[in-house]
């Protein structure tokens, strides 16, 4: 799929937004992150876990800045769009070190925040300028937006072909039949008229919701129809698929009428996402909710590779000509996660990796032949389990050690938020290609666990937040800004 396609007043106000961005940043450049992650893959968790740690110093020896001793510190500061909501770092935080920790609750809305790093840089003229600030700007946003940004690309037709295409598959039945069946009875010809598009998106929005609650991603489009904000009722949230026929469709159709709030959808809703906030990238990480996909099925697998490299193609990667950089930004550097380690012993992250690199490999080759580069890890932002051994049938496997939240229900036994368990989770396969080639389903005992509820604290007395790999992940972004 190529990028979206873009107006000259697009590229004219991406240009002027990047402009603006140099001339503030004259003395003091700015690193732009889009941390990117489709639905629950952990974006606010990390957000949350990256700004504590840089706040704080964390225990990051894979952050070389701050191995090196050269890392002196960050402090929040004030964005420069005072329009976009401001990221909730605070009330997160404290969610997450309460005396009963809880879980930040999911993007609803995008948010920002900006971060200055000082640091004491490795260059030759360092010890007569002193020590360097860079601002890192983040931007949040739910991960059912992301999945908008193909459409783009895709007319009315070409959408409607897909989305009704995906409904009527075999494994998509139970959820999109109430919607089916209504379609069954709307004529596309007929006069244009508000209650018939009312029913239509009332209907194709549960059958979204409901694809959503078991475990498909590429089903979404449009995703401001589950996360609707301010625009709930709005004729540009009135729409849904139609199938075309042969037949001429006058102007005064429903067709014409869907076909109308659709392209108005895309002008006004996602195109201006994409032009202020993914055109403006320097950077970027992909979070990915792997073990939930494997744990789904090898469907929700399928679908998960879908959606990731129909996401991936929209966003501008690649070297940036250094001249050109006050006008053109693209993403050089790109880093995919897959998230929850701590949801599977150690000894399967190289396999949890091996996965991923799986589930991206169309997305990473087409950001390589691009000019940037890319890696795979497997990470926990904050790590909410421990590892331990039991035995078994005189066999020795190895566990994690948590506590399940509120009503996880695994052979037969529902837990309660409050007592800890041991539990092996299950061997991920040796070879990746064995969940495309066969479908090959994934036994996983996966349960979701409450946020660690005794945390230590540093010598400042300040919350330290453990992890896996977090460290690592920081420096590949940002590591090489602090040089």
């Amino acid at each position: 799929m190529p990028q979206p396609p873009t107006t000259i007043v697009d590229e004219l106000g991406i240009a002027l937004s990047n402009l603006t961005d140099a001339a503030t940043g004259a003395f003091t450049p700015t690193l732009r992150l889009g941390v990117t992650g489709l639905s629950r893959a952990g974006k606010t968790i990390f957000i949350t876990a990256l700004v504590h740690n840089l706040l704080t110093g964390g225990r990051m020896p894979g952050f070389t800045p701050l191995a090196e001793g050269r890392f002196i510190g960050a402090r929040l500061a004030e964005y420069p769009d005072a329009t976009i909501p401001r990221f909730a770092y605070e009330q997160h935080l404290e969610a997450l070190t309460a005396k009963t920790a809880v879980w930040p609750e999911s993007t609803r809305r995008i948010s920002q925040l900006r971060v200055v790093l000082k640091f004491q840089s490795k260059n030759w003229y360092s010890g007569m300028t002193g020590p360097s600030t860079l601002n890192l700007d983040i931007v949040d946003y739910p991960g059912e937006w992301l999945l908008d940004l193909p459409l783009l690309g895709l007319s009315f037709a070409e959408w409607s072909e897909e989305a009704l295409g995906r409904a009527r598959r075999p494994d998509s039945g139970k959820e999109a039949k109430p919607f089916l069946d209504l379609l069954a009875n709307i004529d596309p010809h007929k006069d244009a008229n508000d209650p018939d598009a009312e029913k239509l998106a009332a209907t194709f929005t549960d059958y979204l919701r409901r694809s959503r609650e078991h475990g498909a991603l590429s089903t979404l489009p449009p995703g401001r129809f589950l996360l609707p904000g301010d625009l709930e009722g709005s004729p540009a949230l009135t729409f849904a698929p139609l199938p075309r026929t042969a037949q001429t469709m006058r102007g005064t159709s429903l067709y014409a009428m869907l076909e109308h709030r659709y392209e108005a959808y895309k002008d006004r809703v996602i195109r201006p996402f994409f032009r202020d906030h993914f055109a403006r990238l320097d950077r970027q990480i992909v979070l990915v909710d792997t073990l939930r996909a494997l744990n789904a099925g090898p469907t929700a697998v399928a679908d998960l590779e879908t959606a990731l490299t129909a996401v991936m193609s929209c966003f501008r990667q690649g070297e940036t000509n250094p001249l050109l950089r006050p006008f053109v930004r693209k993403i050089d550097r790109i880093l995919f996660a897959a998230t929850k380690a701590d949801h599977v012993h150690h000894t399967s992250h190289d396999r949890l990796e091996a996965i991923l690199n799986r589930l991206v490999a169309n997305a990473s080759k087409r950001a390589r032949f691009a000019g940037a580069e890319t890696k795979s890890i497997a990470l926990a932002g904050i790590r909410a389990t421990r590892e331990g051994t039991i035995s078994e049938g005189g066999e020795t496997l190895p566990t994690i050690i948590g506590t399940p939240m509120q009503g996880e229900t695994l052979d037969g036994a529902t837990y309660d938020g409050k007592t800890e368990i041991a539990l092996f989770p299950g061997d991920l396969p040796e070879r990746p290609d064995s969940l495309f080639e066969n479908g090959t389903p994934v036994s996983l005992n996966f349960l979701r666990f409450t946020p660690p509820q005794k945390l230590e604290r540093n010598a400042n007395g300040e919350v330290v937040l453990p992890h896996i790999r977090f460290d690592r992940a920081l420096d590949y972004l940002v590591g090489d800004w602090l040089a």
